[in-house]
């Protein structure tokens, strides 16, 4: 069976003011022709095909031209992730066309979509993105009186549990799992070659720290053969095994996303279980770049290459130049964000900036050690981890 996995759509993202919406149609059109071309039969999308619970209007109606084109070449599953709204994704999923799916619903992710080839069925198990505050009751098991502990290992744990069971009613049955979750390498002998212990992560992600951990070990997924991961953006696999491997997003929705290629995941699923993947480049709108140096040198060409690019810059001038960001945008049309971070002005060591790649919780800390002088007590941190955490889930909504 051939399998495209594919994930963090993002529609309605902007990047730093720009509209995406073109491109996220391009690379829907992209995907269409790739199912057509290469003759897929079946299509899962691991969550985030929204960016925001209550996408715009332009969103959903792109989203509705995707899962038309798709639908008329291949099966499609369809999993929220923790952008989506679960109720609003899967609202009438009844009602769908045949051939679409969605997966949206806890009661739903021990009941696999079932797709056969001449190698007899695939059972396809979709995990919608499972908050643990929300779900860690439900899940718990039929009569226990607590409910799981909080965290997004018991809840995945538990469902892949499940999973487990009503796979072991089909004997012969070859198994998908299509999750949304922050899924790391276990032992040392689990992990990449390069020795990295977790997967390559990037700013335009979410944060989904419950309890202060946000990761599942990739031990909960065992006993199926193939686990399609959506939530981190860059394309790799957790492991060394390729059994559980992230499409990553089709753009890039950070300048820490530049190096990044950008891909769709095609599977091929043997009659023994066994998977072989090939990684086939998504269409790239504009690339993105950034460059560091003094205004001067900025201007004078030598960096002419990157005007076509979208940019983030860096000027190094000691002084703050006249017209700085005038100049710069005039000379680099795409240059999207422009910082002046001066060199030999001040140590580095003086000055702590907070930008959006800074995590919440270590700039809370600081600010009680700089305002108070001794660093943040264990309650401090875990008042301002339950006021960071309750924040996030008020922002995800229903």
């Amino acid at each position: 069976m051939r399998i495209l996995h594919t994930s963090d759509w993002h529609l309605g993202r902007t990047l730093h003011g720009v509209d995406l919406h073109e491109p996220q149609q391009a690379f829907v059109d992209h995907l269409v022709g790739l199912v057509v071309e290469r003759s897929i039969d079946v299509v899962v999308v691991a969550g985030d095909v929204y960016d925001r619970a209550v996408p715009a209007v332009p969103s959903v109606r792109l989203l509705g031209r995707a899962l038309a084109g798709l639908t008329e070449h291949a099966t499609v599953i369809v999993t929220p992730g923790n952008h989506d709204s679960a109720v609003r994704l899967g609202f009438a999923a009844e009602l769908m066309r045949p051939g679409l799916h969605l997966r949206a619903s806890v009661d739903l992710l021990d009941e696999p979509v079932v797709v056969d080839d001449p190698e007899g069925p695939v059972a396809f198990y979709g995990l919608p993105y499972l908050d643990p505050d929300s779900v860690r009751r439900s899940l718990a098991p039929a009569g226990a009186d607590e409910p799981l502990p909080r965290s997004h290992a018991a809840v995945v744990g538990a469902a892949m549990q499940r999973v487990r069971d009503d796979l072991a009613g089909r004997p012969g049955t070859r198994s998908v799992v299509v999750a949304h979750a922050f899924v790391v390498a276990g032992p040392a002998a689990d992990r990449e070659p390069d020795g990295a212990p977790t997967p390559e992560r990037s700013e335009s992600e979410r944060d989904i720290r419950v309890g202060g951990v946000d990761s599942v070990p990739s031990a909960a997924f065992e006993g199926v053969d193939y686990v399609a991961l959506g939530h981190l953006h860059g394309a790799q696999r957790v492991g060394p095994s390729g059994r559980l491997r992230y499409s990553g997003s089709p753009l890039a929705f950070s300048f820490g996303e530049r190096n990044q290629v950008k891909s769709s995941t095609i599977l091929e699923l043997a009659a023994d279980g066994s998977v072989s993947v090939e990684l086939v480049p998504a269409p790239v709108p504009r690339r993105l770049a950034e460059v560091t140096d003094s205004l001067d040198a900025l201007l004078d060409g030598r960096h002419d290459d990157l005007r076509d690019a979208w940019l983030r810059v860096f000027v190094t001038d000691p002084v703050h130049p006249e017209r700085l960001y005038t100049r710069v945008a005039e000379h680099f049309p795409h240059a999207l964000a422009i910082h002046h971070t001066p060199v030999g002005a001040v140590e580095a060591s003086a000055l702590a900036a907070v930008t959006a790649e800074s995590d919440p919780i270590e700039v809370a800390a600081e600010f009680v050690a700089f305002a108070s002088g001794g660093a943040a007590s264990e309650t401090e941190l875990a008042m301002v981890r339950g006021a960071y955490e309750a924040a996030l889930a008020s922002e995800v909504g229903e």
